[in-house]
């Protein structure tokens, strides 16, 4: 009877509107926690996703298994993941965040460094091997497969043989830093194309930007 009452009178609280999952998005940019990582080529999943929360006045806070940022454009949420697992446990963050906000596996986007492209360059692909990334590797065998979107920035394979672990581990030269801004203001703009006009939009207009 009170339920009744409440419903007549209008006294019931407005529920809060459902967000539609295919307008939910969640951006992981793979790197290494701590300080020492800061500044390197690894982490530069973290860096495309700390760009784009900056441009769009969003704020990271510490929650289970990375840090989250949320933020709307034009009717669509991204919700922006930097795994606090390390590179090679990603899998268990990507995992944690795509069921605890719902997201559909197509409407994720992973970011990561490639040596195999030149310095700044852009490579997205809807699927793909890990390529020897310990990230993409760990993501795979957690999801249990390599249908995901991935979003690849370049930086170059300029080490000495057996450098490789250093290299990706070390800070970008002051060339590349002077460059970087731009590439991450490119790089933002690429992951804005792909929640609002689709991966295959993106790739046309993105890939070897």
């Amino acid at each position: 009877m009170l339920a009744f009452i409440k419903r007549l009178f209008g006294l019931d609280a407005p529920s809060e509107p459902e967000q539609d999952p295919m307008k939910k998005f969640l951006i992981v940019g793979l790197g290494n926690i701590g300080p020492k990582y800061d500044n390197t080529r690894h982490n530069i999943g973290f860096d495309v996703v700390s760009t784009l929360a900056e441009e769009h006045e969003a704020t990271f806070e510490s929650k289970k298994l990375g840090d989250i940022a949320k933020l709307r454009i034009k009717g669509r949420q991204l919700i922006l993941l930097k795994p606090s697992t390390f590179m090679n446990l990603s899998g268990k963050a990507v995992n944690y965040w795509l069921k605890q906000e719902k997201v559909s596996l197509e409407n994720m986007l992973v970011i990561t460094d490639d040596l195999n492209l030149p310095f700044g360059s852009i490579r997205l692909k809807k699927k793909g091997s890990d390529g020897g990334h310990n990230g993409l590797k760990d993501i795979q065998a957690t999801l249990n497969t390599t249908a995901y979107n991935r979003f690849r920035f370049g930086i170059s394979d300029q080490f000495a043989k057996g450098r490789q672990v250093d290299y990706v581990l070390s800070p970008w030269t002051d060339e590349e830093q002077t460059a970087l801004k731009e590439r991450l203001k490119t790089s933002a703009e690429a992951v804005e194309s792909f929640a609002l006009a689709g991966m295959d939009h993106t790739m046309n207009n993105f890939n070897g930007k």
